[in-house]
């Protein structure tokens, strides 16, 4: 393909293809490991990617009026914490002049969200309350579809269809027909009374049976609403009250001796991947697909991230409030980094702004803060940006350099919060005897971690075991009692 079309495709595209193992992986995924389809799925998303240009797509180069239709945008998540990626219906007329524009914003919004948050899943939603004859468009729909199909692997969970007219039956009957039998299990039609079987009423809004007061409005583009928490130690509320200062010391010995460990260097950090890799080539016939390592590196320009994607919480059940989030400086200058998070009132960060020196690790804690359960919503932005060599590292210092550093020399990373009901998570989870074990090393930590991931894994998988055996036995006494019922009811004609 690439001796053949290489003029065909944009040279961004060909690179990341060579260098970002994730990316095939999830064209592998979409087309279920089979090579041939997968290759014509890459080559047909990347000749679409250079028709569209999409690479170079920005406000800049489209009309604001296309922003300020409020048509397409991004906004909120669904139950299981995926992107929710908006097609307000209503607001869309079908005109031939505007129809390659209009899709143009559909791939700047695809192609921001999957830079911003390395291609994780959304969510598409049509909401089409109040819609007629004249906001029919099978073209866009089909298009909207096929990027999800054909142009970006492996991007789609599903699609929630709104109120959906019935004049529309006959057209979403060939829009089926586009999807294929894999996609169309992920069509969900709902209405007013079960939309919530997918999505929180938090994220909706009041027509559908929410209570989100989002207005939607341009400018700027529709965020995630990140939030820098009040203090290190939480808000201050009328729970903070009621702690001792035997817990606020406990909370400084716990950071003090976490610290002591902040000299793991980029070999450590390395050398645990590749246990984790080793772990995975061993257990490649029973991992499923979409299995993530134990423990996982984003690994930035300025700033290796561990864990990579997810932060393990435990459920009021289990009492598993802490989490660690490990960043490693690849620099040779100070990096100055700060942690925001859509929910400042449940959680505790130390630090939540500061500085890393080049080559150095360093450890931040995250804790649920009172009462407060931890919630797939939940979201925590680092935000990263390199210090000239003459910047002081104080509070001043920082505050003054985050006023002046131009937005596109900071390096940004989201984590999304997992919630563990029952086993011992598969991340950097802190419990609140961790500090009472002898001192052990962070490479000595990690190990442990990939072992309680393997744990868990064999846990679970007993646990359905266990399910499954205690159906078989159930339908199994079942089905003794009718049989020993109908020979009791045999005997007894036979007797008379």
């Amino acid at each position: 393909y690439l001796l053949d079309k290489s003029d065909k495709y944009d040279s961004r595209d060909v690179e990341r293809l060579q260098q970002d193992d994730k990316w095939v992986e999830n064209y592998l995924i979409w087309r279920h490991d089979v090579v041939d389809d997968t290759l014509k799925m890459i080559d047909e998303s990347f000749l679409w990617r250079k028709e569209y240009s999409v690479n170079d797509l920005s406000e800049s180069v489209l009309p604001k009026w296309l922003f300020e239709s409020g048509a397409l945008f991004l906004h909120g998540y669904d139950k299981e914490g995926y992107k929710l990626f908006w097609f307000r219906v209503k607001h869309h007329t079908k005109d031939p002049k505007q129809q390659l524009e209009k899709k143009k914003l559909v791939a700047f919004w695809l192609e921001h969200y999957a830079k911003r948050d390395h291609g994780k899943p959304l969510t598409v939603v049509f909401d089409m309350a109040e819609t007629g004859i004249s906001h029919i468009d099978l073209d866009f729909v089909r298009f909207i579809v096929n990027c999800f199909t054909d142009y970006y692997p492996n991007f789609l969970t599903k699609i929630v269809i709104f109120e959906m007219p019935w004049i529309m039956n006959a057209a979403f009957k060939i829009v089926k027909g586009w999807l294929g039998p894999d996609a169309i299990s992920m069509l969900k039609f709902t209405n007013k009374s079960d939309v919530q079987e997918y999505i929180n009423g938090e994220y909706l809004p009041p027509h559908m049976g929410g209570t989100d007061s989002f207005k939607y409005s341009y400018p700027p583009l529709v965020d995630d609403d990140f939030q820098t928490p009040l203090c290190e130690n939480g808000p201050i509320t009328s729970e903070d009250e009621h702690e001792s200062k035997e817990e606020i010391e406990a909370d400084t010995k716990e950071t003090a001796e976490l610290n002591e460990e902040q000299n793991l260097n980029q070999k450590k950090m390395n050398s645990i991947e590749q246990i984790s890799k080793s772990e995975e080539t061993d257990k490649t016939e029973i991992k499923p697909k979409n299995a993530k390592k134990a423990v996982s590196t984003f690994k930035g320009p300025l700033l290796h991230i561990s864990p990579a994607e997810e932060l393990y919480f435990g459920s009021k059940e289990t009492g598993e409030k802490k989490c660690l989030i490990v960043l490693t400086n690849v620099t040779k200058n100070t990096v100055a980094f700060k942690v925001r998070t859509t929910a400042p009132e449940k959680y505790r960060v130390k630090p939540s702004n500061s500085s890393c020196e080049p080559g150095t690790s360093l450890d931040i804690i995250v804790s649920l803060h009172g009462g407060f359960a931890a919630s797939l919503q939940d979201r925590f932005l680092i935000m990263a940006a390199e210090m000239d060599q003459t910047s002081g590292a104080g509070v001043p210092e920082l505050t003054q350099f985050w006023k002046e550093v131009p937005r596109a020399k900071v390096m940004e990373h989201r984590l999304r919060c997992h919630v563990v009901e029952s086993s011992k998570p598969s991340s950097l989870t802190l419990k609140e005897n961790t500090f009472n074990i002898p001192a052990k090393t962070n490479e000595d930590l990690h190990i442990q971690v990939i072992v309680y991931s393997f744990l868990t894994h064999l846990l679970q998988i007993n646990k359905r075991l266990q399910e499954q055996i205690d159906r078989c036995l159930w339908f199994q006494q079942l089905s003794v009692v009718l049989s020993l019922l109908s020979v009791t009811v045999v005997a007894f004609c036979f007797y008379l």
